[in-house]
């Protein structure tokens, strides 16, 4: 029979938590094995003890039997299930009296199976019926496709529009998508004897060697039944400025035929951008090496940079060095139209790099007067 854990404690159903503690710590050394040698009673009280607070010390597991009961501390037991049939027993109407925490008898160590499985059947069946609702939509309006496409930053910083050649799902021209050979006359279905529906006991689903039809017909022969085959087809495709390496961009209408209708799903193209050769990209900056000669890192002067949008002309102040960054505000990776962060448009850095002169003894009598003008060692704050 099952135990009231509270009188197991000898605590009343509304004890604190600090209330139970002290009666488990109470009873616990007075039952203790060590404290009674070979006293089987004891023994058994003491671990009926443990398991009754090893419940009500938890609060989530107190709370769980003070509304299910014992069932509660069973082996596997699932506390939403056990809700779902509890509401589902209480809309039906169980039945006869007693006490058990779901009105009517409660839980039994027999019913609780049967219980489960017979509200639980119910709700497959209904999910079987979503599903075959689900599929005769998807045949209503098609699938949607996804293929990648490989651009140039150029494309990401400015947005272009291009003609692609893909291999997508396309309606199969023999049978017109229906995925039947044509002249094929229909013939009741065995499996489900043209009901169109599997039965098992009380669960039902959908046939599907006929889809739910009732009714089959010899498939086509190019097709094997789909409706559809893949094939190369020639796309115009807008890219917006603004996208990254996975990205996606969206073509309605573009993705697999539907069976029953001409709307077709759509396509979604999964972006790549192709990295380049000269240009680097951090977030939405862009960072270009420009070569410049010594002479115009020491004495300054006007440069001529490209950008994606045209060169522009840059000064370069009198002392440079290699690495120096100069800026161009608004010329980077703008941010997409979906964007709702208030992202901003990136820039543009040209990154100075100073190249030495050929190896001729012009140039080296050169460095050697150039050698006299450091003032102290260039390496002095080089530490590891």
């Amino acid at each position: 029979m099952p135990q009231d854990l509270y009188a197991t404690l000898g605590v009343a159903k509304i004890a604190t938590a600090d209330e139970i503690k002290k009666a488990y710590r109470k009873l616990a050394k007075k039952l203790h094995p060590d404290a009674n040698p070979n006293d089987k009673k004891s023994e058994e009280r003491f671990k009926d003890v443990s398991s009754a607070y090893e419940t009500l010390g938890d609060a989530k597991k107190r709370a769980a039997y003070d509304e299910f009961g014992d069932v509660s501390t069973r082996s596997g037991f699932d506390e939403a299930k056990a809700r779902a049939v509890r509401d589902y027993q209480r809309a039906t109407g169980p039945g006869g009296g007693g006490d058990g925490p779901f009105g009517g008898t409660g839980f039994g160590a027999g019913d609780i199976g049967s219980m489960f499985g017979d509200f639980f059947a119910q709700r497959e069946q209904a999910r079987s019926r979503r599903a075959q609702s689900d599929e005769f939509e998807r045949e209503e309006t098609g699938g949607d496709a996804e293929s990648e496409l490989t651009i140039d930053l150029r494309d990401a910083v400015l947005g272009s529009e291009r003609e692609i050649t893909i291999q997508k799902p396309v309606r199969c021209s023999d049978c017109k998508g229906t995925g039947v050979r044509p002249g094929s006359a229909p013939r009741t279905c065995l499996d489900c004897k043209g009901s169109g529906e599997i039965r098992q006991g009380r669960n039902h689903r959908m046939c599907t060697r006929c889809n739910g039809e009732g009714q089959v017909r010899d498939s086509c022969p190019r097709c094997g039944g789909a409706g559809q085959i893949d094939d190369s087809v020639r796309l115009k495709v807008r890219i917006p400025a603004g996208v990254e390496t996975g990205s996606r961009i969206r073509l309605p209408g573009q993705g697999a035929p539907a069976r029953r209708s001409p709307q077709n799903g759509d396509l979604y193209l999964q972006i790549v951008v192709r990295p380049h050769p000269q240009v680097r990209v951090e977030g939405r900056d862009l960072l270009l090496d420009l070569p410049i000669t010594v002479g115009e890192a020491l004495l300054g002067g006007e440069v001529t940079a490209p950008t994606f949008e045209g060169t522009v002309k840059l000064k370069i102040p009198a002392g440079s060095q290699s690495g120096r960054k100069l800026r161009l505000r608004g010329r980077g990776i703008p941010p997409p139209k979906t964007d709702k962060t208030g992202a901003v448009r990136g820039d543009f850095y040209v990154v100075l790099q100073v190249q030495v002169p050929p190896d001729t003894e012009a140039s080296r009598a050169a460095a050697a007067e150039l050698a006299k003008l450091y003032a102290q060692d260039v390496r002095r704050d080089v530490a590891l």
